[in-house]
């Protein structure tokens, strides 16, 4: 019987009609930063700025070769797994329909069509993803056409897994440690199965699609209770059971997840720094840096920065998230006086290095005082102190509604 290690580095050598190897970049600045020899699987690079065309690829050339007349293949996708798929429709010249929910972005929709040009379908289903893929599957089966999971397929999993056989290869050899995100699981199940106990292995989720830990804590995949979106490319809210039957003897200590608004920051570091765009769920392996950095020191370590679809009308999100998490922007609602000075007043007692970012009366709530919105930024943390015990000495009050996630969802 083939192995599995086998089967991926055939999978590598296939792919090689449809793209070179992805670049695996020594970080200067990421390995000054932790002491480390950190390196970069840029998977951002690839045709479709994701590692998803991988899987498409192995998943559709091995149908294909079965029964070259299963020529119809079917998925649901709001991202990048739609243009993977939309991409090696064109390239094996065969028809493909992808459903995506109605709320899709349009430039997303707009990207999977150029992808896949007259050789796809894009059908518009559902204002959740649970109805996209349902309707998905229905069309699938009346048709008798092939269904291409994002993630839950063997073939899928092997294809993801020649991402490992490229970095052994450009390398070398195995580098100490890997650090892979998670989302269904197929990439990470992949690269496990492939290098099995050749280096150390960390996984990384986003808190709010932590589907994997979820999993392992029951012992068997689970729907989480609510996902957190933001971090699209892994907000899975249920973990596949053939990944998860590949990672279910994963070990906690080698897990992290990483809170949306800290991966912002990342985010923004990358772009500015680096001038390297990368998705949410792009930059979570780099991100898991921040709380390696013991285990990492003087070590060879590889991050596969798994994506890099971004769309920069969410620029001004991931600066207003990097900047709350930084402490370094907060939301008050302030209770003013309504007499002639007040405002001028309040106005003094602002630093140097702080600046108002929003001012917004909300309304009167007695006849001498009035509430106000007011969003603050400044350059350092620590001038909030200052700022608020000066409020409280003037008699200004205030509540801080920051990380109220229902006032700000409706105020901010």
């Amino acid at each position: 019987m083939t192995s599995f290690q086998d089967k991926a580095i055939l999978a590598e050598h296939a792919i090689r009609g449809v793209l070179p190897p992805t670049p695996l970049q020594r970080n200067v600045h990421l390995s000054e930063a932790f002491g480390a020899d950190i390196w970069l699987k840029r998977e951002d690079l690839s045709p479709v700025r994701s590692y998803k065309l991988r899987g498409a690829f192995n998943a559709m050339r091995k149908v294909l070769a079965g029964d070259p007349g299963k020529a119809d293949f079917v998925c649901a996708s709001a991202g990048n797994h739609a243009q993977g798929v939309a991409y090696m429709c064109k390239y094996f010249q065969v028809k493909g329909t992808i459903f995506m929910p109605v709320t899709t972005p349009q430039q997303k929709i707009d990207k999977t069509r150029i992808f896949g040009g007259e050789h796809i379908e894009i059908s518009l289903v559902g204002d959740y993803f649970d109805d996209t893929l349902r309707a998905a599957q229905a069309y699938c089966a009346d048709i008798d056409g092939h269904f291409l999971s994002p993630f839950d397929d063997e073939d899928v999993i092997e294809g993801q897994a020649t991402v490992a056989v490229e970095i052994e290869a450009q390398l070398g050899g195995m580098p100490d440690r890997i650090i892979l995100p998670v989302g269904g699981g197929g990439l990470s199940a992949g690269v496990r199965s492939y290098v099995g106990d050749r280096c150390a292995l960390t996984f990384v989720e986003p808190i709010g699609g932590a589907c994997l830990l979820a999993a392992l804590q029951a012992g068997g995949p689970v729907d989480l209770r609510k996902v957190d979106t933001f971090a699209d490319g892994a907000a899975v809210g249920r973990i596949g059971v053939r990944t998860f039957d590949r990672l279910r003897d994963v070990s906690l200590v080698d897990m992290i997840q990483v809170s949306e608004d800290r991966l912002c920051i990342t985010m923004l570091e990358m772009l500015n720094i680096e001038g390297v765009v990368l998705e949410p769920a792009g930059a979570l392996a780099i991100d898991a840096l921040k709380d390696l950095r013991e285990q990492i020191a003087g070590k060879q370590v590889v991050c596969v920065a798994s994506g890099g679809n971004f769309d920069f009308e969410r620029l001004p999100e991931v600066k207003e998230r990097a900047q709350r998490f930084a402490g370094l922007k907060k939301y008050f609602v302030l209770r003013m006086p309504q007499r002639p000075g007040a405002l001028k007043e309040f106005l003094g007692i602002l630093g140097p290095e702080d600046d108002i970012s929003r001012f917004e009366y909300l309304k009167k709530s007695a006849r001498n005082f009035g509430s106000v919105l007011i969003g603050l930024e400044t350059k350092r943390a620590e001038n909030f102190d200052a700022l608020l015990s000066k409020l409280e000495a003037a008699g200004f009050t205030y509540t801080d509604i920051t990380d109220d996630e229902i006032l700000a969802q409706f105020l901010i």
